[in-house]
């Protein structure tokens, strides 16, 4: 149950996420600036949106990486035991 929680959570968060990125991209592609300006804006917007990604997929690794040694821990003990 705690496991489908966290997805639930993940997932709500990945889904507020991207709908923050799409709007913040439409209002970009909406403001009443000169197209060299806007352009400037939506490549600093997309590398701060690939190093949010590549932070968050290094940290979703670390956990996955932690449960899976967890897994193997417990396997473990009990083949032993």
């Amino acid at each position: 149950m705690d496991h489908d929680h966290e997805r639930q959570v993940a997932n709500f968060i990945s889904g507020l996420l991207l709908g923050a990125i799409i709007g913040a991209g439409v209002a970009l592609l909406t403001a009443p600036r000169p197209g060299r300006k806007t352009r400037k804006r939506l490549k600093r917007a997309a590398e701060d949106v690939r190093e949010s990604a590549t932070d968050r997929l290094d940290q979703i690794a670390d956990e996955v990486k932690g449960k899976v040694d967890e897994v193997v821990k417990g396997a473990r003990g009990r083949l032993r035991g």
